[in-house]
C-alpha cells in the first residue's frame, strides 16, 4: 500500500469509520457505531462530490448525530430486546415455585426455606411451620417472600 492512497480523503474516512466500528466492540453502548457509519457516509459523499475538508467534517458530525438520535433506540430494541435487569430475570425463575420451610415463621417474620437444594433467607406473608410447602411470591435480592401453599 503506497502512501499516496493513505492521503486520499475517501480512504481516510473509510478507515476512521472502520476504527469506530471496531471501537464499538471494546466500548459497548451502541453509540460509537453511529460515528463509524457517519464516517462511511462521509467517505461515500466525498467519493461522489469531492467537498472540501470543512464540509466533510460538518457532514460527518451532522450525519453521525442524526443517526445516533434517530436510530439508537430502534437498533438497541431490535438487536438487544427489552432490557431486563438480572434481578428480574432471576425472579422469574423463583416466583410461583414451591419451596420447603426450614423454620417456623409467623407473618412478617424471617426464616429459612429450601429451594432447589439451596437454603434461602425468607420473609413469611402467612404463618408457616417447619416442613410446610410454601409458594414463592416475590424476591428481593437474596431474600424470598413466601406464603403458605394451602
Amino acid at each position: 500500500m503506497s502512501l499516496e492512497i493513505l492521503s486520499n480523503p475517501v480512504v481516510i474516512w473509510f478507515l476512521i469509520g472502520l476504527f469506530f466500528l471496531l471501537l464499538e466492540l471494546a466500548v459497548p453502548g451502541l453509540i460509537v457505531v453511529f460515528f463509524g457509519v457517519g464516517a462511511w457516509v462521509t467517505a461515500l459523499i466525498t467519493a461522489i462530490f469531492d467537498p472540501g475538508i470543512n464540509m466533510q467534517i460538518i457532514l460527518f458530525v451532522v450525519v453521525s448525530v442524526i443517526l445516533l438520535l434517530l436510530l439508537r433506540k430502534y437498533v438497541k430494541r431490535t438487536f438487544f430486546g427489552k432490557s431486563e435487569s438480572v434481578q428480574d430475570e432471576l425472579a422469574d425463575e423463583f416466583i410461583g415455585k414451591t419451596a420447603t420451610a426450614e423454620s417456623d415463621m409467623s407473618a412478617g417474620s424471617e426464616g429459612k426455606v429450601t429451594f432447589n437444594g439451596t437454603l434461602w433467607k425468607a420473609i413469611a406473608e402467612t404463618d408457616i411451620k417447619t416442613g410446610d410447602k410454601v409458594k414463592i411470591v416475590s424476591m428481593d435480592n437474596i431474600t424470598l417472600k413466601v406464603k403458605s401453599n394451602n
